[in-house]
């Protein structure tokens, strides 16, 4: 807990996790202990093989730890099954994609308006909310537009907008720049700061360097552990 008063957004206490048998696996984090901050955009680096992607899909409810707990808007989830864990999801954990992961078939609009639809907000509501999204990423005038016609940068400020539909605590992503260039991916990371700073917490994986000017806090993790 931080000694500011202000509750973590998401919590690893001792958290490791194992894939495989304990003699003949790998271990993918190993002591893992720490507190993600509203408020702050926190990039997430290291090498390839380190932990990232294992760390945040436990940090996202995706995965189970095989040891340690893990806190998500205050409550511990570790124990949760997989009736339960969804909801989790839904309600406090926003999600980027590396690869975008649009519907093809949907429009810009549309796929934001899923998220919505599955929390149970209905048209006009999810319509309204999921076009003033849309403008808010500068999109307007692409709500009709099917993601093969939008560009990468698009793609991925609709993908951001989606995540953002149902307001989480804490969003989470993954290589959110990797398929964009260096002015566009300082765009999108901006957004995703932005987003933080109203109040939210925002982890992004990333290997890029060149965008932790931008981080409120760099975390390096190396050999599944956190490094200074």
């Amino acid at each position: 807990m931080r000694t500011d008063g202000t509750a973590p957004a998401a919590r690893l206490i001792d958290v490791s996790k194992r894939y495989g048998r304990e003699h003949t696996g790998f271990l993918a984090l190993s002591g893992i202990d720490l507190e993600i901050r509203p408020g702050e955009l926190t990039l997430l680096m290291g090498p390839s093989g380190s932990g990232k992607t294992t760390l945040i899909s436990i940090l996202g409810c995706l995965i189970h730890p095989t040891t340690g707990g893990v806190e998500v808007g205050g409550r511990r989830v570790e124990g949760l099954d997989e009736r339960e864990l969804p909801a989790v999801r839904r309600r406090s954990i926003g999600f980027v994609f590396q690869g975008f992961n649009l519907l093809g078939s949907l429009t810009a609009l549309e796929n934001i308006e899923v998220p919505l639809s599955l929390a149970g907000i209905r048209s006009p509501a999810a319509t309204d909310r999921a076009r003033a999204l849309l403008h808010r990423m500068g999109l307007g005038d692409k709500e009709g537009q099917l993601p093969e016609d939008l560009s990468g940068g698009e793609k991925q400020r609709v993908a951001i907008a989606r995540a953002l539909a149902l307001e989480p605590g804490i969003v989470l992503a993954d290589e959110p720049t990797a398929a964009l260039d260096s002015h566009t991916g300082r765009g999108v990371v901006g957004i995703l700061k932005d987003y933080a700073h109203s109040g939210r917490a925002v982890v992004a994986v990333t290997h890029d360097q060149r965008l932790v000017d931008l981080a409120d806090r760099v975390l390096r993790l190396e050999d599944g552990k956190l490094v200074a």
